[in-house]
């Protein structure tokens, strides 16, 4: 029986398969004196091992771990279309984080996962960077992460995003919205923009109209991390309940933090709507209603709060930095999944 001959004349290395190891080599050297500057002194080990240590701090008697994980979403068409990729790391960052903080979690640690058809280490050391800007904004460490190139996989030059963070509450400091009762006030705070949703309409919608470089700033405006000015506020006031609007808009969102037979009484008109909204909804011909299901509409965090509590958490907020609107209130709802109502 005759061998088939495999030789070949030309060996084969795993770059002319499509990945580079030395390039992910220099990344990860790019890349650590951001991170090294994200550190937490819980941090015991962090980037260069093949798992980061991190313990939990002492002043815990009931320590939680509260753990999150999200994306960027087809924002990212947008940063290859513009080649803008220093502060899509913070859209990634702020995703996670602000997700968690809603449970009164306070940040520890961050882990990215960055994935490409072919490794350009210029981009994916601005990625990086960004995302390092975002745990500094959020005060927890970037502890580690995976890079990985994935050849014919991708369109040219085209990466995705994931990431996942982990914080700790003391149990008996848990939100979780049971104690919100008709009466209580809504405060919302101002986002930076469309944050990092609804951005497959968005794209629809340039695809119509095109947009000016101030729109195609705003649009591609960080997502804002509220992660500090919050914990500020639960050091000496009790909030009742936080949502994060993210995916599924004002109303989506809002009735996430509240008990059954509950609803949310939204004041339309009680928050300064930033005009990158009104040029969505008038290039798209989008719905009023479509709009607060899709887009934040200029409030990124909702916090529900007892009457007595309103003005010094708004003094804390705005001490902080943030713009605070009373948004409306709790009122008692029908029987069944609490809803948002906008009028």
């Amino acid at each position: 029986m005759k061998i088939p001959n495999f030789s070949m004349s030309k060996t084969l290395s795993y770059r002319d398969s499509g990945v580079d190891i030395d390039a992910g080599d220099a990344l990860v050297e790019a890349i650590k004196p951001f991170a090294k500057r994200t550190l937490r002194p819980e941090v015991l080990a962090g980037i260069g091992g093949f798992g980061a240590l991190v313990e939990v701090s002492k002043k815990y008697r009931e320590p939680v771990l509260v753990a999150g994980t999200d994306g960027v979403g087809t924002k990212l068409k947008l940063a290859f279309a513009l080649d803008r990729h220093d502060t899509i790391g913070i859209d990634l960052v702020a995703m996670s984080v602000n997700d968690i903080l809603v449970q009164g979690a306070e940040p520890l640690f961050f882990l990215d996962y960055f994935v490409c058809e072919r490794l350009d280490v210029r981009v994916a050391t601005e990625v990086v960077k960004g995302i390092a800007r975002g745990c500094e904004l959020a005060g927890c460490s970037l502890i580690g992460g995976e890079t990985a190139e994935h050849p014919n996989a991708f369109p040219k030059g085209e990466y995705d995003l994931a990431g996942f963070a982990v914080g700790i509450v003391e149990k008996s400091r848990v939100i979780d919205g049971r104690s919100i009762r008709p009466g209580d006030a809504l405060l919302g705070l101002a986002s930076s923009g469309a944050h990092s949703n609804g951005y497959s309409l968005i794209r629809r919608i340039l695809e119509r109209e095109k947009a000016d470089p101030a729109t195609m700033d705003a649009l591609m405006a960080p997502t804002r991390i509220y992660v500090k000015p919050v914990l500020k506020l639960l050091e000496s006031v009790a909030v009742k309940g936080l949502a994060h609007i993210t995916g599924g808009g004002i109303t989506g969102n809002v009735p996430r933090m509240l008990p059954e037979g509950t609803q949310a009484a939204i004041r339309r008109g009680s928050w300064q709507r930033p005009g990158l909204f009104d040029w969505l909804q008038q290039k798209g011909n989008v719905a009023e209603d479509e709009m607060h299901r899709v887009f934040n509409c200029g409030i990124g965090m909702v916090l529900a709060v007892a009457p007595e509590d309103v003005e010094p958490a708004v003094a804390i907020l705005r001490n902080a930095g943030e713009t605070v609107y009373r948004i409306g209130a709790v009122e008692a709802g029908p029987a069944g999944e609490p809803q948002a109502l906008i009028g």
